[in-house]
């Protein structure tokens, strides 16, 4: 008989968020674990499956899920948990980490907690009791996380201003899937851009860009608060923009294999919320795109400025406009930078060999 695969419990409160597609990818492509779901509540999404584990289905006992956020213990967690029967529980993101760190050390399982960015940079800046009790929470689960993955160099070092202890935190890039070859596809789009509309990815600086360039045809792939905001400029400065909603991953491939860019221009905003490592620039370049980005965050990590990619300084709408403008007139440039793109990213970001060097991982806590 086959041996038995080691259990993993994946963990987000919130089950699942149509922009957490890096969750599923991840476990997933998981070969010597099985991973299977547990969440707080639901999130109808294209993301949702029938056979996560939900702690707290709707209608919601709003009173036991409150017990949850405000102790970190609850009684029917721990019993979904243990009916689950796992080896070990990885919670993604801090604040979730910390909500499923009681209950998993009581039934006696090692505990992972991915540090995503917003967790270790804007949210633990929040001011008064909130950001105290935010504050206090991520140092408990530091204490009681097994290990602490960051998805880049700089969210390591992040957490470990806010008192993780630097020999629990390890480097490691989620990854993405990678195709076998890169999808020939008619150029329909000069720039695509891929995100949620908020205010550190940038996307009003890249309708400036847009304006200043004058004639590129641009795709806006995604949705967010500041969707309408964005769509109005972008009306006032006449700019060739199509915007489609957030999109199925099918969808983002196809419209990215029909773009000549990708644009990130991400950038720290107003109330230090900064990215992780966003994963569309790394799904783009697996496509063969050169991507133009800021050197923000951990994205240095992925496009390597000058070889896969451009980079300028962040909010700098003069330099974003001059690394699209040479891409776009240099047409040999840009398949020179996609093909080391993808080169990159396979050797560094492909989500199948990730994935089993975090199982690489798990395994050193049994």
């Amino acid at each position: 008989m086959p041996e038995q695969r080691r259990k993993v419990a994946i963990w987000r409160s919130a089950m699942l968020p149509a922009s957490e597609t890096f969750i599923r990818n991840q476990a997933d492509n998981l070969t010597r674990w099985q991973p299977v779901y547990v969440g707080a509540t639901k999130v109808e999404s294209i993301l949702s499956r029938d056979t996560d584990l939900i702690a707290y289905p709707a209608p919601a006992d709003s009173r036991t899920f409150l017990r949850l956020r405000l102790t970190g213990s609850s009684p029917r967690l721990r019993l979904l948990l243990a009916g689950a029967q796992p080896d070990l529980v990885h919670a993604h993101f801090g604040g979730d980490g910390w909500l499923v760190s009681g209950e998993t050390k009581r039934i006696g399982v090692p505990l992972v907690v991915t540090l995503h960015g917003h967790d270790v940079t804007r949210q633990p800046q929040s001011s008064g009791a909130h950001g105290l009790r935010y504050r206090r929470n991520l140092r408990s689960v530091f204490q009681r996380a097994d290990l602490l993955i960051a998805v880049s160099e700089i969210i390591r070092e992040k957490a470990i201003g806010w008192g993780a202890d630097p020999a629990k935190v390890r480097v490691h890039h989620t990854g993405v899937p990678v195709p076998e070859s890169v999808p020939v596809a008619e150029k329909k789009w000069d720039i695509a851009f891929v995100g949620r509309f908020v205010e550190k990815k940038g996307a009003d600086d890249l309708i400036a860009s847009l304006a200043a360039l004058g004639s590129a045809k641009a795709v806006l792939i995604g949705d967010g608060p500041l969707l309408p905001e964005v769509r109005s400029y972008a009306a006032k400065t006449g700019t060739d923009t199509t915007f489609t909603g957030a999109q199925p991953a099918s969808e983002v491939y196809r419209l990215l294999s029909e773009s000549r860019v990708l644009a990130a221009p991400s950038k720290t905003a107003a109330d230090g919320d900064t990215e992780g490592l966003p994963t569309t620039i790394v799904e783009a370049a697996a496509l063969g795109l050169p991507v133009v980005s800021t050197h923000h965050s951990g994205i240095p990590e992925a496009v390597l400025d000058g070889e896969t990619g451009l980079l300028g300084p962040e909010g700098d709408r003069e330099a974003l406009t001059a690394n699209l403008r040479k891409l776009l007139d240099d047409e040999a440039l840009r398949t020179t930078m996609g093909a080391r793109a993808r080169t990159h990213a396979v050797e560094n970001f492909n989500v199948a060999t990730q994935s089993q060097r975090l199982e690489d991982l798990y395994d050193s806590l049994l």
